[in-house]
């Protein structure tokens, strides 16, 4: 079992690192090709950083860890909210400026009830090939928004200084590539320590899912967002989640249907994904400033992440009862 703790940790870590690799060097791909620093962040950057969760939920749909699959799209998408925002609001309360995020909220309300709906009868081939052309759709528009930016979005602005710097295109094309590799590893890695694990305790992947492993490939964003607001950049935080949460669900969600369709758990239809559209719901009441100013305060942080914490302990409860 200690062998399959630190394969675990050591394929989170790894995870972690080559994801960032990974960003860097399409980043930069992207810049010496002329591509917009608002293009860049809305699309590479955002796919980038969810490159883990796609990556461990398409090994594990490959090896019909289902559970684990959905745990690790849902589990990320509530950690994105209850622990990421909440933690970043209590170290410094974050504000909406940006009209761009502000029309990217309804869009996530929407696809995660499309989500919960297409679960229902089982995720099947229809229902990924359905979410995938909603990811499609999706990038048009991000794309669409970012060339007919004619407001100076503060968003535009906070994305341009966090690129990273100038990069040769055969530097960032060998990081890009090295990302890619140390992803696909790593990824591999977690899913079987993590199945390992499960088998070991008793527990079924998806509890491993929610948990640990959405923890796990949840980093990125963390440590993405405390940097922003520590920069004061609050929109760039926001962002990260809203981004991430839109692509965990259209293209780590969907993966499962397209790789190994079947009916999705009762628990996760009665408690995962309520859960998750409560979070959603919440973040789009802030973002909107009903019935206040646009903005998390630190005791809303302080509520969205006693939330998530409530949540893993029903999680536990759950898988020891």
């Amino acid at each position: 079992m200690l062998i399959n703790i630190v394969a675990l940790l050591g394929g989170l870590a790894v995870l972690v690192y080559s994801a960032d690799r990974f960003v860097d060097g399409a980043v930069s791909i992207a810049k010496n090709f002329g591509v917009s620093p608002l293009l860049i962040g809305l699309t590479i950057v955002g796919l980038g950083t969810s490159a883990p969760e796609i990556l461990v939920s398409a090994i594990a749909s490959m090896q019909g860890n289902t559970g684990l699959a959905i745990g690790n799209a849902l589990g990320s998408n509530i950690a994105n909210i209850g622990l990421i925002l909440g933690t970043t609001a209590l170290i410094m309360p974050l504000s909406f400026h940006s009209q761009l995020l502000k029309r990217e909220l309804p869009i996530l309300i929407v696809t995660s009830f499309l989500c919960y709906g297409l679960a229902f009868d089982g995720l099947g081939e229809i229902d990924a090939i359905i979410m995938l052309t909603g990811l499609g759709v999706f990038l048009c528009w991000l794309i669409w928004s970012a060339k007919n930016n004619k407001t100076n979005d503060p968003l535009s602005e906070e994305i341009e200084q966090e690129l990273p710097a100038f990069m040769p295109i055969n530097k960032a094309w060998m990081f890009f590539a090295l990302g890619l590799v140390g992803l696909l590893l790593s990824s591999k890695l977690l899913v079987w320590a993590a199945v390992n694990i499960a088998e070991y305790y008793g527990v079924s992947d998806l509890v491993i899912g929610l948990t640990i492993v959405a923890l796990g490939t949840s980093l990125p964003e963390l440590a993405a967002s405390i940097s922003s607001v520590m920069k004061k950049e609050d929109d760039l935080a926001v962002g990260n989640v809203i981004g991430s949460n839109m692509y965990n669900l259209l293209a780590v969600y969907s993966l499962p249907g397209l790789l190994s369709p079947g009916a999705v758990g009762e628990i996760v239809l009665s408690r995962d994904f309520p859960v998750m559209l409560v979070f959603t719901v919440g973040l789009f009441v802030l973002g909107y400033g009903i019935p206040k100013s646009e903005s998390i305060n630190r005791r809303e942080g302080g509520v969205l992440l006693l939330g998530y914490l409530a949540y893993q302990w029903m999680v536990f409860q759950s898988a020891v009862t």
